[in-house]
């Protein structure tokens, strides 16, 4: 249950409008996008939900239940306090009742995000877009929490778990979980990375711990051009780095949630001086709404994939 955990950290489950979500995929690779969490004091789980025409989200979480959540950006949620939430759990994927799914998410989403109920289409037409009303929810139950009750990721968090030392010194007594090697191939330079450190001046990076969970942290970031590298300018304390595959997630969104924008970058982990730093491998665009009359060309530009993976999907239902 979550009702024992410390009131700062329930505030930012019910109120944060984005919560950074991470899955590790088959490749041991993290994988963090923003996602809308759905909270309610005091619950076992903390929930977060995808469209049945891009199901990866769920799908990650199926194959690997282990996944995390950091609340780290307080846009539009009026939450005053400076903390900052780190949540590993295990995630329960309810695709059951598709219908009654969607009926939550529009009811729950109306009263989070009150902004974007002029943004869905009439009823009778959202039937074509089943791919993003049909929804999956992703329900999330917390083993273990850090807390930075100063917000600030260089000072050691409070952590909620039995195992504290080992997650402070970053050798678990159970055997360790195994650890995938680092990706290599080509570096990726994509002209979106540009935004890195300039527009997007903080970045999540995520990596795999060393107990198979998945760790995320905003950091400060900067961009080396010439070396192609995008480095890490703070060392989350008591968080144990480690060499291999990560992603690093920059976002943004409006106060009330209007328009969106979110992509990531995936690559290596690597110490480089005392320093650590991301080689880029891949960038991957989200699932954005710009602001303005383009909002409803980026939606439906998607429509036709994600109409094909929601029919065929379905179709495996039965």
């Amino acid at each position: 249950m979550t009702a024992s955990l410390p009131a700062e950290a329930r505030e930012c489950f019910s109120r944060f409008i984005t919560t950074e979500y991470t899955t590790i995929d088959s490749r041991q690779q993290p994988i963090t996008w923003p996602v809308t969490p759905y909270y309610v004091d005091g619950a076992p789980t903390i929930d977060v939900t995808t469209g049945l025409g891009y199901p990866k989200k769920a799908d990650d979480a199926k194959l690997n239940p282990r996944v995390a959540l950091l609340f780290s950006d307080p846009t539009g949620s009026g939450v005053g306090s400076p903390a900052r939430v780190l949540v590993q759990g295990i995630a329960h994927v309810d695709e059951e009742d598709l219908e009654a799914n969607r009926e939550r998410y529009m009811r729950e989403s109306s009263l989070k995000l009150p902004a974007t109920k002029k943004m869905h289409p009439p009823k009778f037409m959202r039937g074509p877009l089943n791919w993003y009303y049909a929804r999956i929810y992703i329900k999330v139950r917390p083993e273990r929490v850090f807390i930075w009750a100063d917000g600030d990721p260089e000072r050691e968090p409070e952590v909620l778990d039995s195992h504290l030392e080992e997650v402070r010194s970053g050798h678990a007594e159970e055997p360790p979980e195994p650890h995938a090697p680092s990706a290599g191939g080509s570096t990726a330079w994509d002209p979106r990375m540009l935004e890195l450190g300039s527009r997007h001046p903080m970045g999540v990076i995520s990596w795999v711990g060393p107990d198979g969970f998945p760790i995320a942290v905003r950091v400060p970031i900067s961009r080396d051009d010439e070396a192609r590298l995008i480095w890490l300018e703070q060392s989350p304390a008591g968080l144990p780095l480690a060499e291999g595959r990560a992603c690093l997630t920059a976002h943004a969104h409006a106060e009330d949630f209007t328009w969106q924008e979110n992509f990531q970058v995936r690559g290596d982990l690597v110490e480089r001086d005392g320093r650590w730093a991301l080689v880029p491998h891949r960038m991957v665009g989200g699932f954005e709404l710009p602001k303005g009359i383009g909002r409803m060309r980026s939606f439906t530009s998607r429509h036709w994939r994600f109409y094909r993976t929601a029919k065929q999907r379905l179709a495996g239902r039965g």
